[in-house]
């Protein structure tokens, strides 16, 4: 008996479990930029809200509603 097909058939999965492995790294390198990206935004709107904020406080106060439009 031959073991020759049994090592084509392994070659086989190995190839087509490091094309997945490579496509796998590929979407995580993608996943980790879109994340690094939603992370800056997000920080950006918490500085951004805490400035308002601050700014807000600063204000003096109002005796009637300010003119804001709803958000």
């Amino acid at each position: 008996m031959s073991i020759q097909p049994l090592l084509d058939a392994l070659g086989i999965q190995e190839d087509a479990a490091r094309a997945l492995a490579d496509d796998l790294r590929t979407q995580i390198t993608e996943l980790q930029g879109r994340l690094r990206e939603a992370e800056t935004h997000l920080e950006h709107l918490a500085i951004t809200r805490k400035t308002v904020t601050v700014l807000v406080d600063r204000l003096p106060a109002q005796t009637s509603a300010p003119d804001r439009p709803e958000l």
